[in-house]
């Protein structure tokens, strides 16, 4: 193949290569004065054992054309996810990878040239390296890591915006090249701005900012160069410390209102808990799905139930703290679950150059599950975000090539009455009979269960 055989829809900002999709494969088009490298590069025994340990993306070479560009093959990652979905751990993670292959490239003469989370993509719960033309021959004696502002701006500044002012880590959708000091100081209280790390991360940075600017505007000065061992050490102990500033802004797992739901929630006895797990074992064994979409996934407990059957799951929750437990015993278990931060309501929207660097949630999800799972959901999207049940299934059906196990909450439901805040006359009439006429649009009804507190399990297929 080619490189003017795949079709021209894809990433447009690296001098070195553009990124390109063709149905279900990857492609990335090397120019031609990059070519040599890239194959030399690829083709280092650092770079096979990234691969094999499935730290970076695997890559081939899959053409060449005669003016000498080069064209590779990448595997798809199954669910590309962002960095605007990403919980803080899943940051940290993407963060500590970017450190460990920028360090392990220093003994092979290289060095990483750009440090972004956009370079990094998960596959289940583990962070993969995606982007392989990021690094560059090193300058023996140079001492300077020139990704490291990067790096502060888009991993620790998101970080730390996050974790001492409460600023969502979905708001870097809008900062493609992260924060600067100046964006946090003005927030932080006056004691936090001189403790560790805010100090040398913010405060400093931005009371020296005028200096830096004029000497910016004075002309670039020459690295000083270094016995290529002292270079070496200081790299070394630039990485180190940012490895430090990393988990020092790491939160520690935490609770919330939603994070321990499974096992607090008292509209639910042990008999009801008990039967919905089993509908839902049951239902799973007779779908058996491979690529299943949990909705409302929670800390994970339906998401491991399918992955028992057999099923590799993406699991959506608006719940920070939540879906970060979940993540995070996904990532200790080496589950194939992949917990993101988002709402099926309200999906991230594509973003970027002409809104199409960044696919929308939705787009990359439509075909991709053959199951989706909505426990304990609909009538938050009937209440809370107003979506008729006729709309709903027209989504449901869209997220699912075959099966959906989905749990109908009755009007008299205690937790269908909080959220009805005093609204009962709108939402009181909906009832089992108009769920059902919706599902029955687009679904055949293949189980029931109907739990001692009211509320029914239902397993369709689609027509």
């Amino acid at each position: 193949m080619t490189v003017s055989a795949v079709s021209p829809r894809g990433t447009f900002r690296d001098p070195a290569g553009s990124l390109y999709f063709d149905e279900a494969k990857v492609f990335r088009n090397v120019r031609p004065a990059f070519a040599a490298e890239a194959e030399s590069f690829l083709d280092s025994a650092l770079v096979r054992n990234w691969i094999e340990s499935g730290r970076m993306v695997t890559t081939v070479i899959a053409g060449r054309d005669p003016d000498g560009s080069l064209l590779l093959e990448h595997e798809r990652i199954e669910y590309p996810a962002y960095p605007w979905e990403w919980t803080p751990g899943q940051w940290a993670a993407a963060g500590e990878l970017t450190l460990d292959l920028c360090e392990e490239s220093l003994a092979a003469g290289l060095i990483l040239k750009d440090a972004t989370p956009m370079n990094v993509l998960f596959r289940n719960a583990e962070p993969v390296f995606v982007d392989v033309l990021s690094f560059d021959k090193r300058k023996p004696g140079n001492p300077i890591w020139l990704a490291y502002g990067q790096f502060v701006r888009t991993f620790l500044l998101p970080l730390a915006a996050n974790r001492y002012l409460g600023w969502s880590l979905a708001a870097s959708m809008e900062r493609r090249d992260g924060y600067e000091p100046a964006d946090l100081y003005p927030h932080l209280p006056l004691r936090r701005r001189w403790m560790a790390p805010l100090r040398s991360l913010v405060t400093l940075p931005h009371l020296l900012e005028g200096k830096a600017n004029a000497s910016a505007s004075a002309g670039a000065v020459p690295v000083r160069q270094q016995p290529p061992e002292v270079a070496t050490q200081v790299l070394r102990g630039t990485l180190k410390k940012l490895r430090r500033t990393l988990r020092a802004l790491t939160p520690p797992a935490r609770t919330s209102r939603w994070s321990d739901y499974t096992t607090t929630a008292n509209h639910y006895s042990a008999e009801d808990h008990a039967r919905k797990a089993a509908f839902v074992e049951r239902a799973l064994a007779q779908a058996a799905p491979q690529r299943v979409l949990d909705v409302g996934g929670n800390t994970g407990h339906y998401s491991r139930i399918a992955t028992a059957a057999g099923a590799s799951v993406v699991a959506w929750d608006t719940d920070v703290q939540a879906a970060d437990a979940n993540w995070r015993e996904a990532r200790a278990k080496r589950e194939p679950i992949l917990p993101l931060i988002a709402n099926v309501a309200r999906p991230t929207p594509a973003v970027g150059w002409q809104n199409a660097e960044s696919l929308s949630l939705l787009q990359r999800s439509e075909g991709a599950f053959d199951c989706i799972l909505m426990l304990g959901v609909i009538h938050h999207m009937l209440l809370i975000d107003q979506i008729p049940l006729p709309a709903i299934f027209d989504l449901v059906s869209c997220l699912t090539t075959r099966w959906a196990i989905i749990e109908w909450v009755p009007a008299n439901d205690s937790q269908f009455q909080q959220l009805c805040r005093g609204r009962q006359e709108i939402y009181g009439h909906l009832d089992e009979n108009a769920f059902l006429a919706a599902a029955d649009q687009h679904f055949i009804r293949r189980l029931v269960e109907s739990l001692p507190n009211g509320r029914s399990l239902w397993l369709f297929e689609t027509k």
